[in-house]
């Protein structure tokens, strides 16, 4: 299948995507790097009238680092990460897991940002800045709010942002000297989205478990119920074999952040 027509705008600045975006409504999309998005166009699951195109904005793709976190533009790409070309967390955490996102063709396309604004239940980014505390900026045309990730995924397929909204950049916190990571998917064959995941960060005694691909928004768990025990509790409504494959990944994150 092919898409339903549709009008393409490329803004000249943000100020500009903001301005089209808050007088189209629900009748315009986003277009980052359409990895997620053009599929779904051709399957006409969306029908937008106008796409208003951002990965061409400079300033969506910048990246800075600062000695308390790091702060990655919307547009940047997986494969940018991957490869290093951006400021990473101690140890090379984020470039682990965007290389292990899909194919490299994807990669080399798909952005951080549009990853997180699709908020697939499955998507790496969705469960890893859940679990890495990460912030989300959030520009319109009345200024800049932060979101906490956390909270920025509210279902499948669903986010906080609202008409005339757009995620700029994702701000993340430099973990504590000391602090362990674990991350975890299970995937039937390499590229495929994951049908159990996990991410722990421990840092003494805090604690942040996340498990994704559970058909909704990642379940964040802290404290002491960041455990295996904590997550069988959580995850007790689920038949025994999803919770089963669920488990496992959790454990086995537990595990490499030592946990």
């Amino acid at each position: 299948m092919k898409p339903a027509p549709f009008d393409l705008l490329r803004p000249a600045s943000i100020a500009d995507a903001i301005t089209v975006l808050a007088q189209a409504g629900t009748e315009a999309r986003v277009l980052s790097g359409g990895q997620s998005l053009g599929p779904m166009l051709n399957l006409r699951v969306v029908q937008p009238k106008l796409l208003v195109q951002i990965n061409h904005l400079p300033d969506l793709a910048g990246a800075a680092a600062a000695p308390d976190a790091i702060t990655l533009g919307a547009c940047i790409t997986h494969a940018a990460i991957a490869a290093g070309r951006t400021p990473d967390l101690p140890g090379g955490w984020l470039a682990r897991v965007a290389g292990g996102i899909a194919y490299q063709a994807v990669r080399n396309r798909g952005t951080i940002g549009g990853s997180l604004c699709h908020a697939d239940p499955a998507a790496d980014w969705v469960v890893v800045l859940t679990a890495l505390d990460a912030t989300a900026i959030v520009q319109s045309a009345s200024g800049a709010r932060h979101v906490p990730v956390s909270r920025f995924v509210t279902g499948a397929y669903a986010t906080a942002l609202a008409a005339g909204e757009i995620l700029t950049a994702l701000r993340i916190p430099l973990p504590p000297a000391g602090a362990t990571w674990g991350y975890v998917k299970a995937c039937r064959k390499p590229g495929e989205f994951a049908h159990a995941m996990a991410a722990a960060l421990i840092a003494g005694p805090s604690r942040r478990l996340v498990i994704g691909a559970l058909g909704g928004p990642p379940l964040l768990l802290t404290g002491a119920r960041a455990s295996l025990d904590g997550a069988r509790d959580a995850l007790a409504h689920l038949d025994a074999v999803d919770r089963h494959m669920q488990l496992a990944t959790v454990r086995r994150a537990l595990a490499q952040a030592g946990g």
